[in-house]
């Protein structure tokens, strides 16, 4: 079976060279047209797109528990002292280990939204490209400089997608986000900034700028196609009004809201109005049916059920903005996200004779409330079998593993994290 644009199809087939679906259509017609070829079944399974992670932050996956049971704004606490401690050793480490938890978890792109760690970014990419996971990598530029080299540094990579990131609005001058925004709306890249993530944000963005900050983004010229703002669960309707005018996107990140927010993004009015929106991790866990069936219930929970509505966007929705809406949002809507012709082969294949899904009655339902991760057989990034059945094929995973065992609490203990509650 696969999973098209306009939902799941049987007896249907994919021709896939050089990275990318050159063919699809029903199987007896592929198979006639190439009849030299030997044909892969897939029965008892889906072959699904690949999930893509809106909003990531790679060099913090070691930290993991420690950011449990804080309050909502701990980057000054947690994540801030986590970077700093890293080398580049570690930081590569750090990366390779989100990438490879990514993709056991469905995820065939990523978007790191920038690391603060004392390196240099090549060492982010070097870990996701040998873990073989797309990655939109983004380099911090609040001083105002790097960015059009960063920009030029992966030109023709096939798995790098780079990207600029400001991480709030009020870390750099007004015209620092605006040059920022041009660069990478000139380069066909996208801006990365945090945006109305919890009050704290909120409130300090009113005290240093006087405005909002999707407000202050659209006042100093930075708010556009180019622009995907992260979060953004504090929004007013004339917020949504200008994300809606303007074009940029959003990054939904509900399993962060439940862990560490006080606020959930009101994703079923943004896709009403039109407002361009992704999901994302934001690095909590990396398990994409968990994220979508997140992405419903915290919905259901925030919006729905004080309305009476009992769809809140239904199956459907959840698994196309974790899909080619997210690819959307981080402008590789052209490149991945769907099962079509000419977009690259980035997909799973996902065992569906389970009691859980049978019988079937509406696979894009089941799938966000009923699939796991342990059904993943199979995880292929730009036609390249990347994992099967949970692991590396071509690397040794539980060799990296054991690797950050070792190097991880070294790091954190470096890093001297201030919690509420202790561990």
């Amino acid at each position: 079976m696969l999973m098209l644009p306009d939902g799941p199809v049987r007896d249907h087939a994919v021709l896939v060279e050089n990275g990318k679906f050159r063919e699809i259509g029903p199987a007896r017609k592929l198979l006639a047209r190439h009849s030299a070829l030997r044909p892969v079944r897939l029965d008892g399974h889906l072959l699904m797109p690949g999930f893509v992670d809106a909003h990531h932050h790679l060099t913090q996956s070691f930290g993991k528990a420690q950011s449990f049971g804080q309050p909502s704004e701990i980057f000054k606490t947690v994540w801030e002292p986590l970077e700093h401690a890293l080398d580049e050793e570690s930081a590569y480490l750090s990366a390779k280990l989100a990438a490879l938890e990514a993709l056991r978890g469905g995820f065939t792109t990523v978007a790191d939204a920038g690391t603060r760690a004392p390196v240099d970014v090549g060492a982010v990419a070097k870990g996701t490209e040998e873990a073989g996971i797309r990655c939109v990598l983004s380099k911090i530029v609040s001083d105002g400089t790097g960015g059009p080299a960063h920009l030029g540094r992966w030109d023709a990579h096939p798995l790098i997608h780079p990207s600029l990131a400001i991480a709030v609005p009020e870390n750099a001058t007004a015209e620092v986000i605006r040059k920022t925004a041009k660069l990478c709306a000139e380069a066909g890249a996208v801006f990365q900034v945090h945006v109305n993530e919890h009050l704290a944000s909120v409130e300090r963005s009113l005290k240093s700028v006087g405005r909002r900050p999707v407000e202050y983004l659209h006042h100093i010229g930075a708010l556009g196609p180019h622009t995907l703002g992260a979060h953004a669960t504090l929004l007013t309707p004339g917020e949504m009004r200008l994300l809606a005018k303007s074009g940029a996107a959003i990054s939904y990140n509900p399993v962060a809201s439940a862990w560490k927010g006080n606020g959930v993004a009101h994703a079923t009015m943004l896709a009403a109005m039109g407002v361009r929106f992704g999901t994302g991790t934001d690095g909590t866990r990396g398990d994409g049916f968990r994220m979508i069936d997140a992405a419903e219930t915290a919905q259901r929970l925030a919006y729905g059920m004080s309305a009476g509505d009992s769809s809140c966007g239904a199956g459907k929705l959840w698994l196309e903005h974790a899909t080619s809406g997210s690819a959307d949002a981080l402008g590789l809507g052209r490149v991945t996200g769907q099962i079509a012709v000419g977009k690259a082969a980035d997909f799973l294949v996902v065992d569906i004779a389970v009691p859980e899904l049978t019988p079937s009655w509406d696979l894009r339902w089941e799938l966000v409330r009923l699939a796991n991760r342990d059904q993943i057989t199979a995880v292929v990034v730009n036609g390249r079998l990347r994992l099967w059945q949970g692991w590396p094929t071509d690397w040794d995973g539980p060799a990296l593993v054991r690797r950050v065992a070792e190097v991880a609490p070294e790091v954190v203990r470096r890093a001297k994290l201030q919690r509420v509650e202790p561990v």
